[in-house]
């Protein structure tokens, strides 16, 4: 896709390999001039996906995953191997969003995913078929209809299985003997018949360590998987830059109608890391909510204050609509949660506001919480 038909482009989000095209493109120049070789069935060498992932200003790649560098080298250095990667942790921590840059660096196509849920099935996982062509001609490779996992391995590809623990046990272990012998058997076109994966396959999965519905996954299948675990952002610039990139992201041209400082994005950072770890900048100790306070929540609740400064406001986000965005994520399914956000409220955010004008309009704002 060229840069004109990408700006005319008005999806909601395009995939990892369009949206960064031009950069895995200069990378792939960059292989070529320094003579870096690629591992089997990859497009570009493993230092060029590293630095597609977390950055290379000398090359204008911008950092895309603000975290854990030595765990994306542990990553890339997991799919170079026979075993699959399994990127555990709490929700909201990036692991989707690290699977689909690595597997766009990886093969240039991030869409061979699974969906895991409790209605997942093993056709989901294999193949199906098209009845209507199954009746009419048998079973053809017209009538199959391929699985993510399927075409991954005819393509020496990388699948990915968002959310594997919400399948079923028995649907999961699917899996353990396509990672263990690479290959598919499709026993309706003959009892030898398989496909057997190309150089570069591999499969990247994402569980939550912390959600309801999950599955335990057999010891058979943990022993075909490296685990990788996803922590929250430790560095809190990291994260406030990363809150505002993503912002800017999302509000696309708007941003230009919206201020958003930098004082007002580092008080909502704060609150969400106060309220994750349950200990204050100045070592108060709370109650953590049960809801998930992620960095992925916190860009909703400034996205959503953007919004409302761009369309009901002046167009300055203030630290009153980060308070009243707060509220809807906090508050979801606990009742307990409402009193623990109550207590910060009382007691951090007072304390603050008496030397801080920010967080003093954040306390007003939060006195219509209940």
């Amino acid at each position: 896709m060229s840069s004109e038909e990408q700006q005319n482009d008005q999806t909601v989000r395009q995939p990892a390999e369009i949206k960064y095209a031009e950069e895995l493109a200069r990378l792939a120049k960059r292989d070529r001039e320094e003579h870096l070789d690629a591992p089997p069935g990859w497009r570009l060498a493993a230092r060029s996906v590293r630095d597609f992932v977390i950055g290379n200003a000398n090359w204008d790649v911008e950092r895309k995953f603000y975290g854990d560098d030595p765990l994306v080298d542990r990553a890339i250095v997991t799919l170079m191997g026979r075993q699959g990667l399994m990127l555990v942790g709490q929700p909201g921590t990036a692991k989707s969003m690290l699977s689909e840059l690595l597997a766009a660096a990886i093969c240039g196509n991030s869409n061979l995913t699974i969906q895991g849920t409790a209605g997942t099935t093993e056709d989901h996982i294999r193949y199906s078929w098209n009845y209507a062509l199954l009746l009419a001609e048998g079973p053809t490779e017209r009538a199959l209809v391929p699985s993510p996992i399927y075409q991954a391995m005819r393509l020496g590809a990388v699948a990915r299985f968002e959310e594997i623990t919400r399948a079923a046990p028995e649907i999961q272990d699917t899996m353990v003997s396509i990672l263990s012998e690479k290959q598919l058997m499709v026993p309706e076109f003959g009892s030898d018949a398989r496909v057997a994966a190309r150089p570069g396959f591999n499969v990247i999965a994402t569980a939550n360590l912390r959600d309801r519905g999950v599955n335990e996954m057999s010891a058979a299948l943990k022993r075909r998987f490296n685990f990788e675990t996803v922590h929250p952002i430790a560095d809190k610039q990291f994260e406030v830059d990363l809150v505002e990139r993503q912002v800017a992201a999302e509000l696309g041209p708007e941003r230009e109608r919206v201020r958003l400082d930098r004082d007002v994005l580092d008080l909502l950072v704060t609150a969400f890391r106060d309220l994750r770890s349950g200990t204050t900048v100045e070592g108060t100790v709370i109650k953590r909510p049960e809801a998930v306070m992620s960095t992925a929540e916190a860009v909703n609740v400034a996205l959503s204050a953007a919004l409302e400064a761009r369309y009901l406001g002046d167009g300055a986000v203030t630290p009153g609509g980060m308070a009243r965005g707060l509220l809807g994520v906090a508050l979801k399914d606990n009742q307990d949660d409402a009193a623990r956000l109550r207590f910060y409220v009382d007691t951090v955010v007072r304390e603050r506001a008496r030397r801080d004008r920010a967080w003093k309009a954040f306390q007003a704002a939060a006195k219509s919480w209940h």
